[in-house]
C-alpha cells in the first residue's frame, strides 16, 4: 500500500543536524512492526502541488509550525483536498496541525488555546473501542508539542482520545476511513525534549519547561500506536475499520 506524506512542516532547522525530518519519522512509526507500506512525500509548504487524488492510497497530514487560522496560500487548497479526499473514502490520518486542518475542514473549529503550550508526555484515556485498536488498553501516553486545539469537533467525528488538558485529542470520523491525532506518536523522548527546548520562556516558563522533559523520561506508547494506524491503513484500504458502540 502506498502512503502519500502531506507534509506542511519540518523539523526545526536547529535540529536537522541532529535528529530525522518528518516523512523517516513517519516512515518508522508505520512501518516498526514490520509493515510493507510504499511512501512518497508531497511537500506542500514550499509550493509543490498536491498530489492527483486517483493515484492516492492513503495520506498522511503532518504537524506545521503554521495554524489553519493562518493567511497562508496552501491552507484554503488543502482544505478543499481534506475534504474531496474524505468525500472519495481515500484513508486519512492527520498528525498535530493535520488533526487541526481535518477538524476545521470538516465542520469543526480550532483556535489558539488558553491553556498555553502542550508538551512533554501527556496521557490520554481511550474514549471509544477501535477495532484496530485493539488491546491498547485504556489509556495510552504520547508526546505532545502544541498551542493549537480542536475546540469543536465536526458532526462526522466521534472522540475516541481524550485529556483534561486536550478533550478533542484524538478523532475518528464516520465515513470509516479518517482518523486524526493530536499528540505525536513519530516523535520520540529525545527529539520532543528537544522540541521544548526550542521554546522561549514567553512561551513556555522555564519550570514547566522542566516538568515536561523530566516527563518524556516515562514509557512513550509510540511502537503500539504505530502498529495500530498501520492496521487502520490496511483496513481502511479494504472497507473494513468499525467503532464498536459508535
Amino acid at each position: 500500500m502506498k502512503l502519500t506524506i502531506i507534509q506542511v512542516g519540518q523539523t526545526p532547522e536547529s535540529m536537522q543536524k541532529y535528529f530525522d525530518r518528518f516523512p523517516p519519522q513517519f516512515q518508522q512509526l508505520l512501518s516498526a512492526n514490520g509493515e510493507d507500506f510504499i511512501f512518497e512525500t508531497a511537500n506542500i509548504f514550499i509550493g509543490e502541488e498536491f498530489p492527483q487524488i486517483d493515484n492516492l492510497e492513503g495520506i498522511i497530514i503532518t504537524g506545521s509550525a503554521y495554524g489553519v487560522y493562518d493567511d497562508i496560500g496552501w491552507i484554503e487548497p488543502l482544505r478543499n483536498f481534506v475534504r474531496n479526499i474524505y468525500d472519495r473514502q481515500i484513508p486519512m490520518l492527520g498528525i498535530c496541525f493535520g488533526h487541526q486542518i481535518m477538524a476545521d475542514a470538516l465542520g469543526g473549529k480550532v483556535e489558539k488555546s488558553i491553556k498555553g503550550w502542550g508538551v512533554g508526555r501527556h496521557i490520554y484515556e481511550v474514549k471509544k473501542n477501535l477495532d484496530f485498536f485493539v488491546g491498547m488498553g485504556d489509556k495510552i501516553a504520547l508526546a505532545a508539542s502544541h498551542q493549537d486545539q480542536v475546540v469543536k469537533k465536526p458532526e462526522e467525528a466521534e472522540i475516541f482520545l481524550s485529556s483534561d488538558f486536550t478533550p478533542y485529542a484524538g478523532l475518528f470520523y464516520k465515513n470509516g476511513a479518517a482518523i486524526s491525532l493530536q499528540p505525536h506518536p513519530e516523535f520520540d523522548a529525545e527529539y520532543s525534549k528537544a522540541l521544548i527546548d526550542e521554546l522561549s520562556e514567553d512561551d513556555l516558563d522555564r519550570e514547566k519547561a522542566k516538568k515536561a522533559r523530566l516527563s518524556l523520561n516515562e514509557p512513550l506508547d509510540n511502537l503500539q500506536i504505530g502498529a495500530a494506524l498501520a492496521r487502520f491503513f490496511k483496513m481502511a484500504k479494504n472497507n473494513q475499520p468499525s467503532v464498536k458502540n459508535f
